[in-house]
């Protein structure tokens, strides 16, 4: 062996070391808490400051490292192969040789050993990495953002501005893999992947729709819509002027019962629209994510959602968005009740929920609505609006004549609907 193909052979084993180091270094920047690297820097840790800076803006650096690897792990094969060459000839074993060795060093040194450690001791790998890459990058600039702008430009479609070497589905296999090594609980990844699938999800899904809102007319009187607030169990009530497509303004519960401490004589006569709010209107189409974050900003719990054409297709608050993350939100009231309790032989109290179908059997009586399914529909239907509780109604008939008298009476869950209603026989026929 000449003295230029052991410096040679020497080269390629520094930067296959090079290499592992910094694949080691990528992972550990890709796994270091955000919370430990605060810490750190309170506690006046040397370099922690730097590994900051490196941790909020991690793609610039985390796609050098990138960059680097890469190169080392390049060099050293082209190397690797002009040895094997000298070595053995211009032939094809010569080739096959050096991309087996390359292939067993780059999974063994730079795939497996560095990766496990970055794993293992995130916090002080990317302590030690970001003295390293945090000058390189500086002295390198904008290098590895024009080769992912080269990389965009010969990629059809539309590429990825801070390059494609993190994304979303890594971020899930990465959250299933906690799960499934007990890092974290089940409950714990749905609500993550909640998290991820917010951006995906329209208002229009997560929505009260138009038929479920309770409204309450401009020119109602203070009492009234007090009166309509604690009937419904509602502290927001859409206000409409002409019709349900005009909504006005949002009524406030605490608004009007402070404007009836302060004015008493004026609760009979003043109107809704003296102490309505200024309502928010979003376009059904608009990401849960981006109207998430616009309330907040913006300080609004209620947003009033409209359709293409310009009519009111529902509503949406914070807890619906929430409900995309947690689950259902239920309060201390919630109870589980079952689908019929007979109270007596004429009168049965049944959940909102039962099929109409189930009700003309216990009752048996025929019910002409094809439009609804539930009995909670089936006396929306009959209104001609959203029942509140002690709403009232009549349907079906039995041979004799009788009818069924439906009575919403009680409300239940966060959107205040009707849990369970009284049905009994108007003309008290015998079960």
């Amino acid at each position: 062996m000449s003295t230029t193909q052991g410096w040679l052979s020497a080269l390629a084993v520094v930067l296959v070391f090079a290499a592992g180091l910094l694949a080691g270094m990528e992972t550990a920047l890709a796994r270091v808490s955000r919370v430990t690297v605060e810490e750190s820097v309170r506690e006046g840790r040397r370099g922690s400051r730097r590994l900051a800076e490196v941790v909020a803006d991690p793609a610039r650096y985390v796609n050098m490292v990138l960059l680097l690897r890469i190169g080392c792990e390049l060099v050293a094969t082209v190397i690797v192969a002009d040895l094997c060459v000298t070595w053995l000839d211009e032939t094809w074993r010569a080739y096959v040789v050096a991309a087996a060795i390359m292939i067993v060093v780059s999974y063994v040194v730079v795939g497996v050993g560095p990766r496990t450690l970055g794993i293992q001791h995130a916090d002080r790998i990317a302590l030690a990495g970001a003295a390293v890459i945090h000058p390189v990058t500086r002295v390198f600039g904008p290098l590895p953002r024009l080769l992912i702008l080269l990389g965009n430009a010969l990629t059809p479609g539309k590429g990825f501005r801070e390059g494609p070497f993190a994304s979303e589905a890594e971020l899930r296999d990465l959250v299933d893999l906690a799960e499934q090594r007990s890092l974290i609980e089940p409950d714990e990844r749905e609500m993550i992947h909640s998290v991820f699938e917010l951006g995906d999800t329209l208002v229009r899904e997560v929505m009260v729709p138009r038929t479920d809102i309770v409204f309450v007319e401009r020119g109602k009187t203070l009492r009234q819509a007090m009166s309509l607030a604690l009937r419904s169990g509602f502290s927001r009530i859409p206000v409409v002027g002409e019709n349900e497509d005009d909504v006005v303004g949002i009524a406030y519960l605490k608004d009007i019962v402070r404007r009836g401490q302060e004015h008493r004589e004026g609760e009979a006569v003043e109107t809704v629209d003296s102490v309505m709010r200024e309502a928010t209107y979003v376009p059904d189409s608009k990401p849960i994510d981006e109207l998430l974050r616009e309330m907040q900003a913006r300080q609004i719990h209620l947003a009033i959602v409209i359709d293409e054409y310009g009519g009111t297709a529902g509503l949406v608050t914070i807890e619906d968005i929430l409900e995309e993350i947690v689950g259902e939100i239920t309060d201390e009231y919630d109870r589980e009740t079952p689908p019929v309790t007979w109270l007596s032989s004429d009168v049965a109290r049944v959940t909102a929920r039962l099929p109409v179908e189930d009700l003309a059997e216990l009752f048996d009586t025929e019910i002409d609505a094809e439009e609804v399914d539930t009995v909670g529909g089936l006396l929306a239907h009959a209104l001609g609006r959203v029942p509140i509780e002690g709403s009232t109604a009549e349907v079906g008939s039995t041979g004799n004549g009788a009818a069924l008298s439906l009575k919403a009476e009680t409300i239940a869950g966060r959107r205040n609907r009707v849990g369970t209603v009284l049905v009994s026989r108007t003309l008290g026929v015998r079960r």
